[in-house]
């Protein structure tokens, strides 16, 4: 379910022929101005390095592209490649407390290159974070070429020899994957295959080390995977639109032993291989469509869950139903102890096998993003239900272009604990249908969108939101809090867009209430310029502006500005990292070819 909606509709009425200036009909025949409006973060690194490393690759990358153009698709022969480089020259704010740091330029740069001939791919990645952006683990700083590997593809086998990402059914037992805003790339180093001996069956095999920043964990990790798409041996089941997927994984982390005492004289016997398995049955009938999945891990004491021998285990159910005009999505899920690290010691973003989706909804509007919920791995209820309709066209609701509407509703609940010991015990009991007495996070959103006339699209959302800042940072108590979004966007001619957006957050807790507005003029094909605040009128009274100016051409985007970013937490799919406030001149450029 997406984010935006739209007030009632004014009556387009059939002999309008013009809206907010423009003629219908060149309106029909135009395409939504292209926006860019991903809001910079902020960064570090060498200026100097970093612009020779850009500028190296620009001189080969340039003639190697024109080669594989004219002659490699003869040769059977094709090169790509990439450059991502964010940069701030970051600036002390005695006001609003924001200190710069050592580094007086700081940078992420990420350059890849692959090639592909007939059956065999390879390729690379060089990462530049010898001073990386804020917020960033001081781990991840440094230089070098963490990413590298060789695949070699038929059309019912592929075999990949370097590092590479997986992911096993929904991830409870195994994701590894890239997201740099996060900072997270826990890649595997070692071999991987992947077949489909007969049709609807396919497996997977892998075993390496996962990355962690510059170095390899010591732990080796294991696992295969099988689904079989049944319908593909029954075709009675394809003519009646029901397909039926049922599948297994298993995984295991084989980790050295290490030294962790309980007390002075006592020192855990820790278990040198943790086994964990997921099975799951996708069963689909026309608009219907339902997934359930259950994953459990073996005894694995680590820093996470306090050195406790508890296993743990993720069962989850999901239902959705979607037809034009209509859709629908229920979800539950319960894990408890279900945190899986290469290395038992560590906490934080890193060194994570696994992945447990938060069932919230992924706010992309400022202010409903202030409080974004954190997956707890220790155990949690969490369920989802999402609701889309538009109402039709025509009609004294739907108006002339229709109206959609879209309600979401996200409840995270504890799990009960029979507490039975610390350290080195099963560290407490927990009945599956028995919910804690804290809640750590709900929202409900209600979201309509409308299109006026083909110049003219408006949405509106409301946003009730309750976060448990003490279990989700640490402290700050429960949050309670009411959103209001207004988001409006003009085509004013056919290359020229103008989106504003309207946001207040009411709240008596924490810092109070918030304003945010923006403003978003974007000229086609290349242009789009961007100013924001976001504002505080409860405790700090203070102002965090952005002023943004984005450049595209072809396979080229260059952003530049100037602001005062807030410190708060950034997340995607429930995994989240803290970000720093920050204040100077900000730079991104991204190339792809």
């Amino acid at each position: 379910m997406q984010k935006q909606m739209r007030r009632p509709q004014l009556m387009a009425q059939p002999q309008e022929k013009y809206c907010m200036g423009l003629p219908l009909h060149r309106m029909a025949e135009q395409n939504t101005a292209y926006r860019m409006a991903n809001n910079l973060r902020n960064r570090k690194n060498s200026c100097q390095n970093t612009w020779a490393t850009v500028l190296l690759l620009a001189l080969c990358c340039a003639p190697s592209s024109a080669l594989a153009q004219d002659g490699g698709q003869k040769q059977g022969f094709a090169l790509r490649g990439s450059i991502q480089s964010d940069m701030l020259l970051p600036q002390n704010d005695n006001q609003a407390g924001i200190t710069k740091g050592t580094d007086d330029f700081v940078n992420n740069t990420y350059v890849e290159l692959g090639a592909s001939f007939k059956q065999f791919d390879a390729g690379l990645r060089l990462e530049y974070l010898q001073h990386p952006l804020p917020g960033f683990e001081a781990d991840i700083k440094g230089w070098g070429v963490p990413h590298y590997y060789l695949r070699w593809q038929t059309k019912h086998v592929e075999l990949t020899a370097g590092t590479f990402y997986e992911q096993f059914g929904s991830g409870f037992v195994l994701r590894t994957y890239e997201e740099r805003s996060l900072g997270i790339d826990n890649s595997l180093l070692g071999g991987r295959v992947k077949a489909n001996p007969l049709p609807g069956v396919f497996v997977k095999a892998l075993a390496g080390k996962q990355r962690r920043y510059w170095e390899l964990n010591p732990g080796w990790l294991g696992g295969a995977d099988l689904e079989l798409n049944i319908e593909q041996w029954l075709p009675a089941m394809q003519a009646h639109d029901q397909y039926l997927m049922l599948g297994v994984s298993v995984v295991n982390k084989n980790e050295p032993d290490e030294v962790v005492m309980v007390d002075a004289n006592h020192r855990l016997k820790l278990p040198s291989n943790v086994l964990a398995y997921d099975v799951r049955a996708r069963w689909q009938h026309g608009a219907f469509n339902v997934l359930a999945e259950y994953a459990q891990k073996a005894q694995d004491p680590e820093a996470d869950n306090g050195y406790i021998y508890r296993n743990g285990y993720v069962a989850m159910l999901s239902g959705s139903y979607s037809k034009r005009g209509l859709s629908m999505l229920l979800q539950a899920k319960r894990s408890v102890n279900m945190g899986f690290r290469t290395r038992r010691s560590m906490v934080g973003t890193s060194s994570f096998v696994n992945h447990l989706p938060a069932f919230t909804y992924e706010h992309t509007y400022a202010l409903p993003a202030v409080y974004p919920y954190a997956t707890q791995p220790g155990g949690e209820w969490a369920y989802q239900a999402a609701l889309g309709y538009k109402l039709k066209k025509g009609t004294a609701l739907g108006g002339r272009y229709g109206t959609t509407l879209k309600l979401n509703f996200s409840h995270v609940h504890g799990i009960a604990r029979n507490e039975q010991g610390g350290k080195g015990t099963d560290g407490y009991g927990s009945a599956f249908w028995a919910w804690g007495d804290e809640t750590y996070y709900q929202d409900l959103n209600l979201q309509m969108e409308k299109r006026w006339c083909p110049a003219l699209k408006t949405t509106l959302m409301y946003m009730n939101q309750r976060y448990n800042k003490t279990v989700v940072e640490g402290k700050g108590g429960m949050i309670n809090a009411n959103i209001f979004v207004a988001d409006v966007n003009w085509m004013m001619s056919p290359r020229t867009a103008l989106r504003t957006e309207a946001q207040y957050m009411r709240t008596k807790d924490d810092d109070g209430d918030w304003l945010f507005g923006l403003l978003e003029l974007s000229l086609a094909p290349s242009w789009m310029f961007t100013v924001s605040d976001m504002y505080n009128s409860g405790s700090t009274r203070t102002h965090y502006y952005q002023a943004l100016i984005t450049f595209n051409h072809g396979a080229h985007r260059l952003q530049v500005g100037y602001g005062r970013t807030k410190d708060g937490y950034n997340c995607s799919g429930g995994v989240c990292r803290y970000v720093p406030a920050t204040k100077g001149a900000t730079l991104s450029y991204s190339y792809n070819f």
